[in-house]
């Protein structure tokens, strides 16, 4: 087994432990990260106009 298999599957299990033992802090992390996301979006399309306005 290689090293990159062997996070992947630690890392996985990481996550799976934390949405089980903690559903609602996993989904307001999850919505954290989305709305960080569409900010990220919103503000690299705002450039973009701006550019071409």
């Amino acid at each position: 087994m290689d090293v990159k298999k062997i996070l992947t599957i630690v890392v996985a299990a990481i996550v799976l432990f934390y949405v089980i033992t903690q559903p609602s802090a996993a989904g307001q992390a999850v919505q954290d990260i989305l709305g960080w996301m569409r900010d990220g979006a919103e503000a690299i399309i705002t450039f973009m106009k701006s550019i071409f306005a």
